[in-house]
């Protein structure tokens, strides 16, 4: 592969020539832009932690991040998703009546040690209405109750679950019920919690905005939501919380300030405040050390490299998404890029065809990489012209 050297990774390439982008205004330099990130205000009981920046994914801080944990009521996470999905497939409605069943009661419900929503046995409600008792109130009956209704019984939502967890990414995590009651094999860790948040967020909007509603009543029943930071801090939208006697009190929280979110993820505090103020510290360290910036825009021509045996000489290359990182505040100007290409490029190329990878360092040490695709088709040129560059092609190597 050749490197290609971007001059800065705030410059795009178009036809071969360097165009830089738009310079972000001009901002008095702070003594701390010259000085190293201070450490993250780690929790000082937590089993793990992780804190994500939400548009890239990118693990800004966190210990133990990839250590199995119990997950506890933030299954319930990993449960909206399952619904929503099914949902957006068609396969349920958010009208659909649903039972509240004898064993949801039961396992569930108020005569159980953990948190319910309160509705009726034997009588049904609306998935909406459900679901929002699950999230809100962190119902365990109404998680059993969807689950109920959306795979025919716990075990066979179980399977869903495991399913779309494999299909968002989540490498060392198992669910066996929907609710999060302890249970043999029942894990997860926060690294994959965060990267599910991510995936609600991103992936279903709607579900994700249950998770912002501060109390919901059940008959004469009004139950708050359990996150604190919603009435902490404007910009916590969610997401959800957790607490079992082995989990340990946990907090998975999202707040967005202006064009930026990011997703912390505390799993094993001490106490229900404790993981509030440890998740409202970590969250604060990341708004005011870090900052987000979209590199470079999906299918905008990076280079255009020399194509042999083509019916054009050049082929234009870029994202297929946008490329987004993550930098301490002030540092952007040290972004450096690279484009790996290979020597020589042969057409036929299609478009979106992977030709190479760009990748972004910062002061030396990989931050971001992408596929670098075909942004047009080049067809074979003529016989002629191959039969021509095949003999240069001959004579340069």
């Amino acid at each position: 592969m050749l490197p290609v050297a971007l001059a800065a990774a705030g410059v795009v390439f178009a036809s071969g020539a360097a165009v830089a982008q738009t310079p972000a205004p001009a901002r008095p330099a702070a003594l701390s832009d010259n000085l190293p990130v201070p450490d993250a205000p780690a929790p000082k009981v937590s089993k793990a932690w992780v804190l994500m920046d939400y548009a890239t994914g990118q693990v800004l801080a966190g210990e133990n991040v990839d250590v199995q944990v119990e997950p506890a009521s933030i299954t319930k996470v990993m449960t909206s998703y399952v619904i929503a999905a099914e949902m957006a497939a068609g396969k349920v409605k958010a009208t659909d009546p649903v039972m509240m069943t004898e064993n949801a009661w039961r396992s569930g419900g108020a005569g159980t040690d953990g948190s319910y929503s309160g509705f009726e046995v034997n009588k049904t409600a609306p998935l909406v209405e459900m679901e929002k008792g699950m999230v809100v109130q962190s119902g365990n009956d109404a998680a059993i109750a969807l689950a109920e209704h959306v795979a025919g019984s716990e075990q066979a939502f179980a399977q869903l679950m495991n399913a779309y967890a494999k299909k968002i990414g989540l490498r060392n995590s198992h669910f066996v019920n929907p609710h999060g009651l302890s249970a043999e094999g029942h894990v997860t860790t926060a690294h994959d919690l965060a990267l599910l948040g991510r995936a609600l967020i991103r992936d279903f909007p709607e579900a994700y905005s249950y998770n912002k509603i501060k109390e919901f009543t059940v008959g004469p029943i009004t139950q708050p939501n359990r996150n604190l930071l919603l009435w902490r801090d404007a910009s916590v939208d969610g997401i959800k919380t957790g607490h079992t006697s082995s989990a340990g009190y946990c907090l998975m929280a999202s707040a967005k300030r202006g064009d930026q979110r990011l997703i912390s993820v505390v799993m094993g505090d001490s106490s229900e405040n404790q993981r509030a103020v440890d998740s409202q510290a970590l969250l604060n360290w990341g708004f005011r050390f870090y900052e987000t910036h979209r590199l470079y825009e999906a299918g905008k021509a990076l280079a255009s490299p020399k194509v042999w045996k083509g019916d054009g000489d050049t082929v234009p290359v870029g994202v297929a998404q946008p490329l987004l990182v993550s930098t301490p505040r002030g540092k952007y100007d040290r972004l450096k890029a690279t484009m790996d290409l290979p020597k020589s490029l042969v057409a036929p190329i299609a478009k979106g065809q992977k030709l190479g990878t760009v990748k972004v360092t910062l002061d030396g040490k990989l931050v971001a990489q992408a596929p670098l695709v075909a942004t047009a088709a080049v067809e074979e040129g003529g016989f002629f012209k191959r039969l021509w560059h095949e003999l240069l092609m001959w004579w340069n190597d």
